[in-house]
């Protein structure tokens, strides 16, 4: 089985799936989608032909129950992610669950005891610290080109114009803090290499009828009295521009979660400014990720950013900040 390819199953055809997913899995090489699951078996056997994956089937639990699937990517609404990823860990498929890998950290906890009492391999699919570009900033960090690192600033902001879109439902774990601030926590996690104090934690939020933040702004401090100040949301147009700065300089990335060809991350010290391109020319922003997935599975590589380790800071994070920022009750 060494040199068979990765069998690869997916739960639900959820735009991502076909937007990120697939392209990068092609990309990645050495392994293929065998199945695809939805509720509806004519829209899963229709979007099987559409996207070239083996076979479509109605219930997400013939795919998870499927012997010739040995991974499954879990695209789902957040509040499913929880139920489905123990399905695939318990029947002992590696997972690739969308983030946040749950809406709570109770529902967090539960998953990764599955996973460490499964001995199967789950990542949630932040997929930026596999990139080139995160790898050389830390480098740059490491080597003191900025000075002594005091504080992240982070935007990811997108405009949502459907009112019926699932990121818009309660109690499907919608949100903006859910669906894309839990992006600046986690690349602020990764690049302090630490945990933030969540009873200084600071937020305020833009919240529907629906109890649904549609924008949310805050704070993390983290140790040393270094901090990310943050905000996201549904409303201002597309941008995702991050800013390290540190005591003799900055780094400025116009991407840091999935850059594309245009994008570009800077080193600045005074006047003296060093760009870079962020991302491999035509390369998907998922596939370093499903490279390094594939390499594990194989035995080529052991495995990194595993869920088990990274998943909990998130989610408590997520919940200091939904407390702080007084969301409304029913």
């Amino acid at each position: 089985m060494i040199d068979d390819p990765i069998r690869w199953g997916i739960l639900g055809t959820a735009g991502i799936a076909e937007s990120s997913f697939l392209p990068a899995l092609r990309q990645a090489g050495d392994g293929l989608a065998v199945s695809v699951a939805s509720r509806d078996g004519e829209r899963a056997r229709s979007w099987a032909a559409e996207h070239d994956v083996a076979r479509g089937v109605a219930g997400y639990e013939d795919v998870v129950a499927d012997p010739e699937v040995e991974a499954i990517y879990v695209p789902l609404p957040n509040g499913l992610h929880a139920e489905w990823t123990i399905a695939a860990l318990e029947a002992g498929k590696a997972v690739l669950c969308e983030k946040p890998l749950c809406v709570t950290p109770d529902e967090t906890g539960r998953v990764l005891a599955t996973a460490d009492a499964a001995s199967v391999p789950l990542w949630e699919a932040f997929v930026f610290p596999f990139h080139h570009q995160i790898e050389r900033v830390r480098d740059a960090l490491a080597g003191g080109r900025i000075g002594e690192v005091r504080e992240i600033a982070s935007r990811f902001h997108f405009v949502l114009d459907d009112p019926q879109d699932i990121r818009l439902s309660a109690e499907l774990g919608g949100g903006s803090l859910y669906d894309v601030g839990c992006y600046p926590i986690r690349l602020a996690r990764l690049l302090f290499d630490a945990e933030p104090d969540l009873d200084r934690a600071i937020a305020d939020a833009v919240w529907t009828g629906s109890r649904v933040d549609t924008e949310l702004w805050g704070a993390l401090t983290f140790p040393g009295d270094r901090r990310l100040v943050f905000s996201c949301g549904f409303v201002a147009a597309y941008d995702t521009f991050s800013r390290v700065l540190g005591t003799e300089g900055e780094i400025r990335m116009t991407n840091p979660f999935h850059p594309e060809a245009d994008d570009t991350f800077a080193i600045v010290r005074g006047e003296d400014v060093q760009e870079h391109a962020a991302a491999p020319a035509g390369e998907h922003s998922f596939t370093a990720a499903i490279r390094h997935i594939h390499g594990v599975l194989r035995g080529r590589e052991q495995p990194r950013n595993l869920a088990v380790d990274e998943a909990m800071g998130n989610a408590t994070a997520i919940e200091a900040l939904l407390a702080a920022a007084s969301r409304p009750t029913a």
